[in-house]
């Protein structure tokens, strides 16, 4: 009798893909942004103070800010940012990424992070210059510290993620160069 368990693939068919890896993260990373926006979009609709909108709107982003920072990225990219104020009052920007052997990284995953990473301040900046348009600069102070939170991580996350190749980069030349030494170096004759 025939294991009719796995189903055998049918020739040339293309193999499923892993879903996501971190669909909880994915959904925390999307839902503080699109709150925010909604809100935004909307709030001129209900009839609530301008004190509460720009609380709420302002809340939702250090949410998406911190759970992108802190959460999103380790979990769906491997990478993480900080930035610390040296003593000498300077910046220095810290990185941490996966290493060599630890986890892969979700294709899905990193897709809707970058995807989401890349949109946010976009569409912040759209937001921006039709608040401009209908002179309606209350609104842009909010716009303001929406672009420059998510330009914040989307900047981190570049340089986290430059960082990274460059460690790898830095580890396939030493590899290479030390297997290069001990062929060109082992008495062969």
């Amino acid at each position: 009798m025939a294991d009719v368990s796995q189903p055998t693939p049918l020739p040339g068919a293309v193999p499923e893909q892993p879903s996501y890896a971190h669909p909880v993260a994915a959904f925390f990373l999307f839902f503080f942004k699109a709150a925010a926006v909604f809100i935004y979009i909307f709030c001129g609709w209900f009839k609530t103070d301008f004190v509460i909108n720009f609380c709420t709107i302002t809340f939702l982003l250090v949410c998406d800010f911190w759970t992108v920072k802190n959460v999103s990225g380790r979990l769906m990219v491997g990478l993480r940012w900080w930035n610390e104020v040296s003593e000498t009052g300077g910046s220095d920007w810290k990185f941490e990424s996966l290493q060599e052997g630890q986890r892969a990284v979700n294709k899905k995953d990193s897709f809707v992070f970058w995807t989401l990473l890349y949109a946010t301040p976009a569409v912040w900046c759209v937001l921006g210059f039709i608040a401009i348009l209908k002179l309606n600069i209350d609104y842009l102070l909010l716009v303001v510290i929406a672009a420059l939170l998510s330009g914040a991580n989307l900047l981190g996350y570049l340089k986290c993620s430059k960082a990274a190749q460059n460690q790898i980069k830095g580890r396939f030349n030493s590899l290479f160069a030390s297997g290069l030494r001990a062929y060109m170096f082992s008495g062969r004759s």
